[in-house]
């Protein structure tokens, strides 16, 4: 029988592993906006390119800090992809 405990960490690693999908998803779709930018022209003058570039550290870096947490509380990452995404 699971404790109260028990059941508040698993709903933790629940809200965090919806969290992690939804941030993944968004940085999907930053980077394919980044590679529709990029076929824009010259990438050192793309203002489009580079926003999106700097949207997609931001993102990356809490997908990171989102599997650190689930990784804490003692969530499985198996079922989640264990890359991080590369900017």
């Amino acid at each position: 029988m699971a404790t109260n405990n028990d059941q508040q960490k698993q709903q933790k690693i629940q809200m965090w592993s919806e969290k992690l999908a939804a941030l993944e998803k968004e940085y999907l779709s930053v980077m394919e906006q980044r590679g529709e930018a990029a076929q824009a022209g010259d990438l050192t003058e793309n203002a489009g390119y580079q926003i999106l570039t700097e949207q997609g550290e931001v993102l990356s870096a809490r997908i990171g800090e989102t599997k650190k947490i689930i990784k804490d509380l003692g969530g499985d990452l198996s079922e989640e992809t264990k890359t991080a995404p590369i900017v």
